[in-house]
């Protein structure tokens, strides 16, 4: 059994195979999808992806579209999440330091969502990058009981051992299928069994050998198998162990 922790079947990239492409996932195992939220022009369509009985949703801002929220999106997103039990969680939400123009912006909307999560008892699902250490240290303060996910994390084994402290999961994806990330994969043989997650980013974060194609979740299964090998264990332990992890952050029932 396989979870892709992190997938935005959402998106209309999807619009025209959205069936196959869950039906493709499943044909190798992945039985269960969590899809974070980007904006609020598109919590719908994650909610109504969360009743499929193998769909989880969050919601959330997400830092690369924060041109398009507004302050009363703070508001929107607090009832939805009451309104709502069956979202696990709140994101994406984060920071991307490529972006230094809007990170005044980001931070705003980083900090509106990580309290709302506090607020609400959820983890959150957090977008990280070229931001670990600050992320990290915004977290620290907050102490945020239920902790969250770390989204595509690329970071050094230092950089994981303070989230992974603070409670956090680390999502591993498409990045450590190039052989050329040498440092993010010395980090994931590193980890303790419980600290991560599968995860493909769908569309997005193409696999090594599908650059400029679209990415799907059946593609975690790859992921899996790349993270067996570098960890010297079976896909069937990786398997188990991530989908674990899994259910435990974000409260997955059985699909």
């Amino acid at each position: 059994m396989l979870v892709d922790a992190h997938c935005h079947l959402d998106f209309a990239q999807f619009d025209d195979d959205r069936t196959d492409v869950f039906e493709a996932a499943k044909a190798v195992g992945v039985v269960r999808f969590v899809v974070p939220g980007t904006t609020r022009s598109r919590w719908q369509q994650v909610l109504a992806l969360g009743a499929r009985a193998d769909t989880s949703v969050c919601l959330g801002m997400h830092p690369y579209f924060v041109d398009q929220h507004q302050e009363a999106d703070i508001a929107a997103l607090d009832n939805l999440l009451s309104e709502h039990p069956e979202v696990v969680a709140v994101g994406e939400c984060g920071i991307d330091g490529r972006f230094t123009d809007t990170l005044d912006a980001q931070w705003h909307y980083f900090d509106a969502q990580l309290k709302l999560a506090k607020q609400h008892g959820l983890p959150v699902v957090v977008h990280c990058v070229h931001a670990n250490d600050k992320v990290a240290k915004r977290l620290r303060q907050l102490a945020l009981p239920n902790a969250g996910l770390i989204h595509a994390f690329s970071g050094s084994i230092e950089q994981a051992n303070k989230f992974l402290d603070l409670g956090f999961k680390l999502g591993l994806g498409g990045a450590i299928t190039y052989e050329r990330a040498k440092r993010l994969r010395r980090t994931v043989a590193a980890l303790p069994d419980d600290a991560f997650v599968l995860e493909t980013d769908s569309p997005d974060m193409p696999l090594s050998g599908y650059q400029g194609m679209r990415n799907e979740p059946r593609r975690v299964a790859e992921v899996c198998n790349v993270v067996a090998t570098l960890r010297g264990q079976t896909a069937q332990q990786v398997a188990a162990q991530s989908s674990d992890t899994a259910a435990t952050l974000f409260g997955l029932a059985s699909a």
